[in-house]
């Protein structure tokens, strides 16, 4: 059976051998948000907006669905409570954008640039591969696996090689994420769910992981030094002398290990 990721790779590979030209320009996409609301929407469903500088617009009342958006500049852009799902957003631009509550399902953000970005309570089942959301907002999120979508395969978030220095990750759901070699330095994963999560080669350098849960955890080579582990769960690790830098660890002995 083929992959998700397996098929929104060939997805993506289709796409890329043209890239055409944008279907329309900064000032008609300006002029199509003009007076809208809920029941008017800026119809911007399946256009071409490769490469175009959309910064700092609002699309809160835009249809965005389908859409080809790779490499287009939405830095500061409010795009808050939209659906987003099967878009093409690789090498996109989101610095400092509002993506809260924002649905973004089957796309492909590899290399995007989400720093500063706003992502609380949103919904993501995408490919993020080495992209950077350093800063970003992630209270709240729910990225974890959709077990009711099985049909392509195991349909979750792949984060490998993700930036996310000084993130805020607090109530996140990354359950069963793709996370590997990861940066978490000085991020903070209050009360995330990390269950079942592959965090091989991770960096948790100087994190907080207050009662985070690493239950079932890839922790190869996963780095803890000076991370807060108060209330962190790791159940399943018989063996801690293999957790990297757990020595160098803050308040080791309040971690749960069973």
């Amino acid at each position: 059976m083929k992959t998700f990721s397996h098929c929104l790779g060939l997805f993506v590979a289709c796409l890329s051998l043209s890239v055409p030209a944008a279907d329309l320009t900064r000032a008609e996409v300006e002029q199509r948000l003009i007076n809208t609301d809920k029941s008017h929407v800026a119809d911007l469903k399946r256009k071409d907006l490769t490469e175009l500088d959309l910064s700092g617009l609002d699309f809160r009342n835009a249809n965005l669905w389908g859409s080809d958006m790779r490499r287009a500049n939405f830095s500061n852009s409010n795009l808050s409570g939209l659906v987003l799902d099967l878009t093409v957003m690789s090498k996109i631009n989101l610095s400092g954008a509002d993506l809260s509550n924002t649905s973004v399902f089957g796309v492909h953000l590899g290399g995007a640039n989400l720093t500063h970005a706003n992502l609380t309570g949103s919904r993501f089942i995408a490919t993020l591969d080495r992209s950077d959301l350093s800063y970003a907002n992630l209270a709240h999120i729910n990225w974890g696996v959709d077990m009711k979508n099985q049909s392509m395969g195991l349909m979750r978030a792949s984060m490998n090689y993700v930036n996310l220095t000084g993130a805020n990750l607090t109530d996140a759901n990354l359950d069963r994420a793709l996370l590997r070699y990861a940066n978490f330095k000085d991020s903070i994963l209050k009360n995330a769910n990390l269950f079942g999560v592959d965090l091989s080669g991770a960096d948790f350098s100087n994190a907080d992981l207050t009662n985070a849960d690493l239950t079932g955890t890839n922790l190869e080579e996963t780095n803890f030094a000076g991370a807060n582990l108060t209330g962190t769960h790791f159940a399943g690790i018989k063996d801690k002398g293999k957790l990297k830098g757990l020595t160098e660890s803050k308040h080791l002995d309040a971690a749960i290990f069973d």
